[in-house]
């Protein structure tokens, strides 16, 4: 900073008492002084001498270009010098990988990392996020998430034998199946279940197991990725229907062994049917996979367990 100020203190005396009759070798030093602010400037980027990031428990390093106090101006060039200096530093420091966040509003840093050999990992909506991978042999950083998590809901009315069951507006094929939709991200499956089912019924439920998993491969309805079709068990709060018109054709509650039975619905269906009548016969403990929270690895989180648990034995 001593010699910024200087070199700033510098110039304009010079420029004062020499003019354009200034000697060769004031002339000399003063370029000299200047390439050697620029070069600096160019080094540090306004302050950022090094990129820093968060430190994973697998030795990867994690950079988020809007956090690290990077100027909304810098050029391509200026960064690709700042990232070739902290890449450099991250291999002495034997660091495994590296993933770097780049905001829309800075993409053209993107062109940097990949001529660092970064490559593009995944994008959401104001980021694209860019990996390389800095250990020994092929890279293992894991994918991106490949799959979307449908989630339907099962609501069972045990004093009648019923269940709730709707017919897409469009589908090709009006079968009867039950009611569901896609689950948000960071979205629990219980919940998704019973808030798709209010939304598509106007039926209040509540969630008590899961039932099934559908797995799919290069799903049309997925940008041709995988797709998770879940089906859980719900119980009615209230019973009077006011479907969505949007989305639904018909919405009524159906005896299951009716389900059971009729031609008038999917495969999954029909066998969830079958599965809720051994239920409905036998108890649901036979069919249910029940849910607990436990404590996660990661200080704080907590995940769900979906299990048949076994019976509680009496002493």
């Amino acid at each position: 900073m001593a010699g910024c100020t200087f070199v700033a203190r510098l110039l304009p005396l010079a420029r004062g008492r020499f003019c354009n009759n200034m000697s060769l070798p004031v002339r000399t030093a003063t370029r000299a002084f200047s390439c050697t602010l620029t070069c600096s400037q160019l080094q540090q980027v306004h302050g950022v001498s090094a990129l820093t990031g968060k430190v994973d428990r697998f030795g990867g390093v994690t950079v988020n270009l809007a956090e690290v106090g990077l100027p909304g101006d810098i050029s391509e060039s200026s960064f690709s010098g700042l990232l070739q200096d902290s890449l450099a530093q991250w291999k002495a420091e034997g660091k495994a990988a590296v993933w770097l966040r780049v905001p829309i509003s800075l993409s053209r840093c993107a062109a940097a990392a990949s001529a660092q050999g970064f490559t593009f990992h995944h994008a959401r909506n104001d980021y694209a996020m860019l990996a390389l991978w800095l250990g020994e042999g092929e890279s293992r950083l894991p994918g991106f998430a490949t799959h979307q998590i449908g989630v339907a809901g099962a609501v069972v009315d045990e004093s009648s034998g019923k269940v709730l069951v709707v017919q897409d507006r469009n589908k090709t094929k009006n079968a009867w199946k039950f009611p569901g939709g896609l689950s948000d991200p960071g979205e629990n499956i219980g919940t998704t279940a019973v808030r798709e089912v209010f939304e598509e019924t106007g039926v209040r439920s509540e969630f008590r197991s899961l039932l099934s998993i559908r797995q799919q491969h290069n799903h049309p309805g997925a940008f041709g990725m995988s797709d998770m079709y879940i089906i859980c068990r719900l119980s009615p709060l209230t019973y009077e229907i006011n479907f969505c018109t949007q989305e639904c054709l018909r919405c009524e509650w159906l005896d299951i062994s009716e389900l059971a039975k009729t031609s008038e619905t999917t495969p999954i269906t029909s066998r969830l049917a079958s599965l809720l009548l051994h239920g409905l016969e036998h108890g649901f403990d036979k069919i249910d996979l029940n849910m607990e929270e436990l404590p996660a690895v990661y200080s704080g989180r907590f995940y769900q367990l979906y299990y048949r648990q076994l019976p509680i034995l009496k002493l």
